[in-house]
């Protein structure tokens, strides 16, 4: 499968109506969470400036999910000191992750991912930072303790029931032994911040997750995929020995 090639520029994709539509869907979203107002520059101060970025979504076996529009800001332009101080933002470790779907996978548990739609402006260099403290902050006060070992993950226990919940930048993981509470904490979210419910997680951090009677299983084949369509092999033949024969 040959991926759809990402465009970079707006001429490229002005006629489009697939990308038009993405566009529309982005400055109507940028509107509707109050991103901008609309003021006069200051005097001796210059305008950051920003541009539209363009990414196709693929979905776990590699098909288009859906056209993604994003206006960032050109953070390049930023200064230390002035327009930022710190950026760093942590994000979940693939060994946390794998230690995660070993735990639901062991206790039977189903796990759901959400989206969170336009979680930051992308493009400034401490929106990321941002973004993780007002999430954080959030669901600390509503009761969960953060791991010291990994602040991506965070957990709740109620009497007998137990909520895992990993973040890893705007992609969220919730298990719990209670169905409920699940339904419970996701309208919560919801109503702090936009969400997209995905359903049951299929494809997380670049990992494929199957379940089946046995388990969960995870794999990179999109990955994969990728790396020999970068490389140009993709349409290379298996062969059973490391060299041509008859040299």
């Amino acid at each position: 499968m040959i991926a759809p090639v990402q465009p970079r520029f707006y001429h490229e994709v002005v006629a489009s109506s697939h990308w038009c539509e993405a566009m529309e869907k982005e400055l109507e979203t940028l509107e509707a969470n109050h991103i901008w107002d609309l003021a006069t520059l200051p005097t001796g101060k210059h305008p950051i400036g920003c541009k539209w970025v363009y990414k196709i979504k693929f979905k776990f076996d590699g098909s288009i999910e859906r056209y993604k529009a994003r206006l960032v800001t050109k953070g390049y332009n930023q200064l230390e000191g002035i327009d930022y101080v710190e950026t760093f933002s942590p994000v979940a470790k693939l060994v946390t992750i794998r230690c995660f779907v070993a735990l639901v996978a062991t206790k039977g548990w189903s796990v759901t991912q959400l989206d969170v739609n336009n979680a930051f402006l992308h493009g400034l260099k401490q929106a990321s930072r941002q973004w993780f403290s007002k999430f954080s902050s959030t669901i600390l006060a509503h009761g969960f303790k953060q791991f010291k070992c990994d602040n991506s993950l965070f957990t709740k226990v109620e009497g007998y029931v137990f909520i895992g919940l990993l973040v890893y930048v705007d992609d969220i993981l919730i298990a719990s032994n209670d169905l409920a509470s699940v339904t419970l904490l996701t309208t919560f979210l919801d109503t702090q911040f936009k969400l997209k419910d995905l359903g049951p997680a299929k494809y997380f951090f670049g990992l494929e997750l199957a379940r089946s009677q046995k388990g969960i299983s995870l794999c990179q084949r999109k990955y994969a995929l990728d790396i020999l369509q970068d490389s140009g092999f993709l349409d290379s033949k298996p062969v059973i020995i490391p060299m041509e024969q008859h040299l």
